[in-house]
């Protein structure tokens, strides 16, 4: 109070706050003064758990094909970088699929469904994983009755790039699918796949981070942040801290 000439304890609110909230829990606890070490033990943390990628997990085997081929094509290697295939996009998406993202996991799903416009995000009925099951059957379907009887996998490299441009496009038109709605979303997919942390599946040897210098999960960066316009040369490391 204003009047009291009491000298302030200044522990005293710490004191009061943490009595009441240790009466109210019903428990005791110790404090501890902390000096020269941090507050928590090396490896102490839990991160997600590394996808297997020796299986696959939602996709069949005919998927999986076709999914590997079908991300070689949007990210081509080239003499310094493995295409999506290698660096494991499709094992990403595959992971993806098989989890939260792909049943919708905490996302409205009572409908009513419309169709929407691009800035209102998803309105389909479907999930992510519903999707791809049906686009990859109308695509298989659609490549078989245009090319022979042959799989997307089995095309040569200039007629796996016209049926991914008439998807983009919106050209080719697949029963049970919107073609142009699979593509945007394979593309996303396989981008998330080459720079996500390799323990989703992808991004294998963190190839994606190399391509474009990122350091990756490191602790802190405090003893860079000065060193303006200087390329750092660092070793990208994972949320495992793998190198």
């Amino acid at each position: 109070m204003s009047g009291d000439s009491e000298p302030r304890d200044p522990s005293r609110r710490e004191v009061l706050v943490a009595g009441a909230a240790l009466a109210a829990l019903g428990t005791s606890a110790h404090a501890e003064t902390l000096g020269g070490k941090l507050p928590w033990a090396p490896g102490a943390a839990s991160p997600p758990t590394p996808l297997d990628t020796s299986v696959w997990h939602y996709f069949t085997a005919a998927e999986a094909s076709a999914v590997e081929a079908l991300v070689d094509r949007l990210i081509p290697a080239d003499p310094q970088t493995p295409g999506g295939k290698d660096a494991g996009c499709a094992h990403f998406i595959d992971g993806q699929l098989a989890g939260p993202f792909g049943s919708a996991e905490g996302l409205y799903r009572q409908g009513p469904f419309e169709h929407g416009t691009p800035q209102q995000g998803p309105q389909e009925e479907a999930t992510p994983a519903q999707l791809y099951r049906a686009a990859l059957q109308a695509l298989d379907a659609y490549v078989q009755a245009h090319f022979a009887g042959k799989s997307y996998a089995a095309l040569g490299a200039a007629d796996q790039d016209a049926v991914l441009t008439g998807l983009e496009h919106g050209t080719i038109a697949l029963q049970g699918a919107d073609g142009k709605q699979f593509f945007e979303l394979l593309l996303q997919n396989t981008m998330e796949g080459f720079f996500a942390d390799p323990l989703y599946g992808g991004n294998r040897d963190m190839v994606g981070w190399k391509m474009v210098g990122f350091p990756g999960a490191r602790y802190d960066y405090r003893d860079y942040v000065e060193q303006h316009n200087r390329k750092l040369d660092l070793q990208p490391l994972s949320i495992l801290s793998r190198i």
